[in-house]
């Protein structure tokens, strides 16, 4: 299989703080303002966004939760095997809240439509925005577009945005991996 870096470390680092400051331009002092990590993938992100705002603004309460979409999913039937979900952890209502939707990589727009249904067993929010590391500019299914993005990158069916960060024991790195079968990602 080939790769092809999209990010490495410095360039990753530079633009986990543009898109922080990005937010910051939009929400203020964050008031009435939380974060929702997408599982499984979007949480390591989001809490890396998380974390720098907090930085950012020492004092500043930003509420952060994380939201599972698993059975809100319109394939989740059509797998081989049983699915195993994530957990969801939202300590707090999202009613008349403004939400941040956080993942890592927009494809064809499924999760975050099922994010948009799982999100209202915690309330109806005032505003909803999508945040994304990577916006893979193709292949999109459901009329969904990022508000924040860190990169958009056109790719083919036999690639596939590798997301990669340093708690998971290697170093930050955002890659295109080529797969050699073309079976298309879903």
């Amino acid at each position: 299989m080939e790769n092809r870096e999209l990010f490495d470390e410095e360039k990753l680092h530079l633009t986990l703080s543009r898109l922080c400051a990005q937010l910051s331009e939009t929400y203020g002092d964050f008031e009435n303002t939380v974060l929702l990590g997408l599982q499984p993938r979007g949480v390591r992100f989001a809490k890396r966004i998380h974390s720098l705002l907090l930085h950012m603004y020492p004092g500043i309460e930003i509420p952060y939760g994380e939201l599972d979409v698993t059975f809100f999913r319109d394939d989740f039937r059509r797998k081989e095997s049983p699915l195993v979900a994530n957990q969801t952890n939202i300590q707090f209502l999202l009613e008349k809240k403004r939400v941040i939707l956080i993942d890592d990589v927009l494809y064809t727009g499924r999760t975050i439509r099922s994010a948009m249904d799982a999100m209202l067993s915690f309330g109806r929010p005032s505003n909803v925005k999508l945040l994304v590391l990577v916006d893979r500019n193709r292949k999109r299914e459901l009329p969904v577009q990022a508000d924040f993005c860190g990169l958009t990158v056109d790719t083919l069916d036999n690639e596939k945005v590798l997301v990669e960060w340093a708690e998971q024991g290697g170093k930050d790195s955002v890659r295109i991996q080529i797969r050699e079968n073309k079976k298309a990602e879903s």
